[in-house]
């Protein structure tokens, strides 16, 4: 048999491989987005804005009423309606979670990334005297926020637990378009963060 032909058949047996295994390559490429430390006792649960769903914030809440901390911090950029940080506060109230609760942190201009969020709350939290926290953000964005925290801030000790997100979950993200932009969005930036971006 021919190079070639060894080629194809090579070719045509691992893609036979793929197809038959699929179901768990995609699951494990969607679970090595997640870490997930599970909660303990922190000074304070930090959630992480940009989630238009209101899933981080009720999760930090629970973990509050559970008793891992008294106060969540609750990160936000401004933007032409206010800032995020009190719109989200507002939701978790109408949800029935008490206002005195939480704390808003509201980004400065230019805080527009994971990174520049973590160097800028690592600095917060330690003119405030936080050193152990829970770190609250959407299951898909858990491992490249704790990795990013870990190098800009690594004086806070941190654990992270996932927010569900309604389109992502490892198991079943490429059965709607919306998770496969997540999955992809995701998969594309922690690329970038292990490059050094």
């Amino acid at each position: 048999m021919r190079a070639a032909g060894v080629f194809v058949l090579a070719l045509a047996v691992l893609t036979g491989v793929l197809w038959l295994f699929r179901t768990p390559l995609l699951t494990l490429s969607g679970r090595v987005l997640l870490e997930d430390d599970g909660p303990a006792k922190a000074e304070a649960i930090l959630v992480l804005g940009g989630d238009d769903f209101g899933k981080r914030i009720i999760k930090g809440a629970q973990l509050a009423n559970q008793g891992y901390a008294s106060t969540v911090l609750v990160s936000g950029p401004s933007s032409l309606m206010g800032h995020e940080s009190d719109a989200t506060i507002q939701f978790a109230e109408r949800n029935g979670y008490p206002g005195s609760l939480f704390r808003p942190v509201w980004l400065p201009p230019g805080t527009d990334s994971t990174r520049s969020e973590a160097i800028f709350l690592g600095r917060y939290l330690r003119a405030q005297g936080i050193h152990r926290i829970l770190l609250v953000t959407s299951n898909y964005h858990t491992r490249r926020a704790a990795r990013l925290w870990r190098i800009e801030a690594p004086w806070v000790q941190l654990r992270v637990v996932p927010a569900p997100d309604p389109f992502f979950t490892p198991g079943g993200w490429w059965k709607t378009r919306s998770g496969q932009k997540t999955f992809l969005y995701e998969w594309m930036k922690t690329v970038s963060t292990w490059l050094g971006d």
